[in-house]
């Protein structure tokens, strides 16, 4: 992880501590992957939050699925201070906080049951990086066990981007600290390691109503960040009606360690 990456998430800590803003400003849309993070992670499991960054969607999970284990891991030892804060007191789990790259986590092999990472991935700076990284995701987790990334894809950006160029929207940027996965190294990838996979597309509807949508139907100017409120009815039809033409850049890569 290079310095300039690490600084921008102490940086966040530091002037967010617990507040989902230390992460993402868009609660909608850590509502909507932690709704489908959920669907593949059993009840009573050992869990893995890798990049956990304060805590905020690990709680959020925790609360839902009542891991036996919790183990929450982030780079940023300044995130990890304050997911120590905010995870101490979730009640019947066993919670276990700590500093750790993910490209050399540091648990044993086949350790957890579900070893999951949020836009974690994305934020190694090469794609060399980010195949160590989820090399080390599928050691920790058992056979039998899945891996889950929701991270961030540079195809439903160029799409999304193509639409809003048809509607004379400027393009949207890819942050200095964010590196989007490619979908085709990815897949070769996964598939040169005979692993069981899927892509779930979860985020597109929601990327169409706030990223295109607000700026054709609101003046979206007078609203701050993500607060706009069409933001939220997006967000309500999302959690129906997902799919929309492969244009959510947030994307659930399930694996299954067979």
């Amino acid at each position: 992880m290079s310095d300039f990456i690490k600084e921008v998430w102490d940086s966040q800590a530091r002037q967010f501590g617990q507040s989902n803003y230390a992460s993402w400003g868009d609660i909608e849309m850590i509502n909507l992957e932690v709704q489908n993070l959920i669907k593949f992670i059993p009840k009573n499991s050992i869990i893995l939050d890798i990049g956990c960054a304060n805590g905020f969607s690990t709680k959020m999970i925790a609360e839902r699925v009542s891991p036996s284990q919790l183990f929450a891991a982030d780079f940023s030892q300044e995130m990890v201070n304050e997911a120590v804060r905010l995870l101490g007191n979730i009640t019947g789990t066993n919670v276990k906080v700590f500093q750790s790259d993910i490209r050399a986590i540091e648990l044993a092999s086949e350790s957890v049951d579900v070893c999951l990472a949020t836009r974690t991935i994305i934020n190694l700076p090469t794609w060399g990086d980010q195949i160590k990284g989820i090399e080390e995701c599928l050691r920790v987790t058992k056979m039998g066990g899945v891996v889950l990334l929701s991270e961030g894809f540079w195809e439903p950006l160029v799409k999304l981007n193509a639409l809003r160029q048809i509607f004379g929207l400027t393009p949207l940027a890819e942050h200095d600290f964010n590196r989007y996965i490619k979908q085709d190294k990815l897949e070769v990838f996964l598939r040169s390691r005979g692993l069981n996979y899927e892509i779930v597309e979860y985020s597109s509807l929601y990327y169409f109503g706030s990223r295109i949508a607000r700026e054709l139907a609101t003046d979206y100017l007078s609203f701050e960040g993500y607060s706009n409120p069409i933001n939220s009815e997006f967000a309500t039809l999302a959690h129906k009606y997902p799919k929309c033409g492969g244009i959510g850049i947030q994307q659930l890569v399930v694996i299954k360690k067979l």
